[in-house]
Order: C-alpha cells, then structure tokens, then sequence
C-alpha cells in the first residue's frame, strides 16, 4: 500500500480568545469574527461573505445557517451543532471540526483544505462539486453522505462508516480508504485511482460487482441421487 500521507496542518490559534458577546457578534452579511471563543446560538442565519478567523467553537450551535462565499480559517470546533448548515461556494483551511454533528451540512462547490473532521455525525451530509485538499476524517458517520462531481484526490478515510455514500462522477485518483464500512455504495466506476486498504477490499468487492452487473452465484442445494460424497 502507499505511503501513509501526511495529516492535515493544525489550527494557527492564539494562546488567549476573547469570548464572544452574543449583542456584538453574529453572522449577517460581511461580518467578521476573529479570535473569539465562541459558545453562542447561530442557528438559522442567512449571510453572505462571512469569515470565521482563529476561532474556537465550542457547543456552539449554527445549524440551519445559510452561508455564501464565507471563509473559515485556522478554526476549531468542538461539540458544536452544524447540522443541516448550507455553505455556497465557501472556503475551509487549517480547521478542525471534533465530536461535532454535521448530520445533513451541505458544502457546495467550495474548498476543504488541511482539514480534520473527527468522531462527528456526518450521515446525509453533502460535498458535491467540492475540491478536498489534505482533508481527513476520522472515525465518522458518513453514511448517505454525498460527494457527486467532488475532486477527493486529497481525502482520507479512516475508520467511517460509509454504508450507501455516493461518488458519481467524483475524481478519486490518490483518495485513500482504511478500515471503513464500504457497503451499497454508488458510484463505484469513479473509485479509478483509489488507495484502499487491503481489509477492505471484500467488503468493496460487492459493491463493485453490482456497479458491473456481476451476479455472485451462491452454493446449489445438495439433492438425493446427485452423485454427490457426503
């Protein structure tokens, strides 16, 4: 198997953060927050160009947030809701997202750079058109999650449950798989390219066989007379 790649840059945070007061800092249109320790409800906003800037979110809640063309950068977030959370054309870079849910976040053409995602809720999340870059997750729950069209030669995946995810057309030359649960998933001509670990590879193997309409013959029954030693 290849090379183990290398993991994703950790956040660049300041020693110290200022906490965030709910009567100054909030996501509207081109609002910036930086350098904040952020444990406030966000949830069902609608903005446009926010940027999040050497943040600390912790149980903090911004789901059902809608977001357009906003920037993450050099941020953590810990036990924090993002769940259903609509992010167009939106960067992330040097973020860390841990014990977090993201259950239905969609993350449309945008940019996932030097990210971690782990011990999250991501089942029914979507990545569609999404360029990944040194992106890894971690014992996940990425099942039905959705990476249509999305280029995921910098993605790892590592000990996730991807039962029914789909990778139509998605660009998977150098995407890596370890330990995951590969089972129904769609798309499975786009795997050209994939690194996968060898464990892995039976459980691959039916999906495989059903994108190519293979049918897998199981043991005929034994019958009086056949013939057969028993």
């Amino acid at each position: 198997m290849a090379g183990a790649p290398r993991s994703p840059a950790r956040p660049r945070l300041p020693p110290s953060l200022a906490p965030a007061d709910p009567a100054e800092h909030d996501l509207g249109d081109e609002a910036t927050l930086r350098r904040l320790a952020v444990e406030l409800d966000l949830a069902g906003r609608s903005a446009e160009s926010v940027e999040l800037d050497q943040c600390r979110f912790s149980d903090a809640d911004l789901s059902g947030s809608s977001l357009h063309r906003a920037g993450v950068r050099d941020c953590r977030f810990t036990g924090t809701n993002l769940a259903n959370l609509r992010a167009e054309q939106s960067s992330m870079l040097r973020t860390e997202l841990t014990g977090s849910r993201l259950t239905g976040l969609h993350w449309l053409d945008g940019t996932l750079r030097e990210v971690l995602v782990g011990d999250c809720r991501a089942d029914l999340s979507v990545f569609r058109f999404t360029r990944f870059h040194r992106v890894r997750f971690e014992r996940c729950n990425l099942t039905r999650a959705d990476f249509q069209n999305a280029d995921l030669g910098g993605a790892q995946f590592v000990a996730c449950d991807l039962t029914g995810a789909q990778f139509s057309f998605a660009r998977m030359h150098g995407t890596r798989f370890e330990g995951c649960a590969l089972t129904d998933l769609g798309g499975m001509r786009s795997f050209d390219g994939a690194i996968i670990d060898p464990a892995d590879l039976m459980q691959l193997s039916y999906a495989m066989a059903a994108a190519l309409g293979i049918q897998l013959a199981g043991p005929e029954p034994a019958t009086a007379g056949d013939g057969r030693c028993r």
